[in-house]
């Protein structure tokens, strides 16, 4: 849905909403405006809050907002969520979906600093720990992936295998060209995550309900850790997923792997360390870690668009990300 509201009408939007948790709000600013999401910043009754416009469905929002609420009552250092005249999470008007949050005062935290990176992996496994126990309200669309990666891996292979016959058929293309001098070695990176999943105790560590599972962020990073004088806020919960902890720590694991350009054992040992500070793993969670770093998440996400979305990627960046996907495997 494309919207673009004018200055003039995204105030009133506000005020109409906020009239729904019998508020007039002071000093109201307009903070952001990327289309359908937009947020306003503004005090009552000497608290700042916050109001968010959200681009989910109401079945996908009851789930994440709920998530938040479940959270935060739990003790994580979440955005408290406040409740309309209807005692409803969720507001609704002219067909959108609004939140009130509370406005968190502090700074975002730089992951490229050590001691922001440290606070940061130590307060994403204090965020796992308090979301297990999230039974969500029976109109949510959950959103799992407990379960699904032999799947994912398998449907992630088998189009890249089919992106391969689209390449064959124009190698004089240099994106087609790169794709083609890789991908043999990518499918075997492949096949060797999906057979160290089969053989490992993936299906027994996912034989549980889902509620017993930790849930993940899957955007942690900057921009969605906030240090503050009360300790690191996580924000932006909009894509809450249950899942082992290792799908938040592969992905933190492997940009800071993309940035440097190299794996780094004692890195990840290090990371490791500092999550465990909080949130002990044990030996089968750590080594569903080492599969899913192991799976050539990274060069599929680079060639993803090429054959998605015609888009042209340089020949480089393609081959680069191959051959850091190929050094893992020794490190890992």
């Amino acid at each position: 849905m494309k919207i673009n509201n004018t200055t003039g009408e995204l105030i009133d939007i506000a005020n109409n909403v906020l009239a729904q948790y019998n508020i007039t709000p002071k000093n109201i600013k307009i903070i952001q405006n990327d289309g359908l999401k937009s947020l306003w910043k503004f005090s009552y009754n000497n608290e700042i809050m916050c109001l968010k416009r959200l681009r989910h469905t109401k079945e996908k929002a009851t789930f994440t907002v709920n998530a938040q609420i479940y959270i935060e009552s739990q003790g994580g250092k979440v955005p408290k969520i406040f409740l309309n005249s209807k005692k409803e999470p969720i507001a609704e008007y002219m067909g959108q979906l609004f939140v009130l949050y509370e406005w968190i005062d502090g700074r975002d935290l730089n992951f490229t600093r050590n001691d922001d990176f440290v606070n940061g992996i130590e307060a994403l496994a204090e965020f796992h720990v308090v979301s297990k126990g999230y039974i969500p309200p029976q109109d949510a669309k959950i959103s799992f992936k407990l379960g699904k990666w032999i799947k994912q891996y398998t449907s992630m292979t088998n189009r890249m295998i089919k992106w391969k016959e689209i390449a064959k058929s124009n190698p004089s293309n240099p994106s087609y060209k790169s794709y083609l001098e890789h991908i043999d070695s990518i499918i075997r990176l492949c096949n060797k995550a999906i057979e160290a999943l089969e053989n490992s105790s993936y299906k027994d560590l996912t034989n549980i309900e889902l509620h017993e599972s930790t849930m993940c962020h899957q955007d942690y990073g900057s921009g969605n850790a906030m240090l503050t004088s009360k300790g690191v806020y996580i924000i932006d919960l909009d894509g809450v997923t249950y899942d082992f902890p290792a799908r938040d720590l592969r992905k933190i694991i492997g940009k800071r792997a993309e940035k440097r350009g190299y794996w780094d054992k004692s890195d990840i040992t290090e990371i490791l360390s500092h999550y465990e500070k909080n949130n002990k793993l044990s030996k089968e969670q750590k080594e569903m870690l080492k599969i899913d770093l192991l799976f050539p998440h990274w060069f599929f996400g680079a060639v993803k668009n090429i054959f998605s979305k015609n888009k042209n990627v340089n020949p480089s960046k393609i081959s680069k990300i191959a051959k850091l996907e190929q050094s893992k495997i020794n490190v890992i």
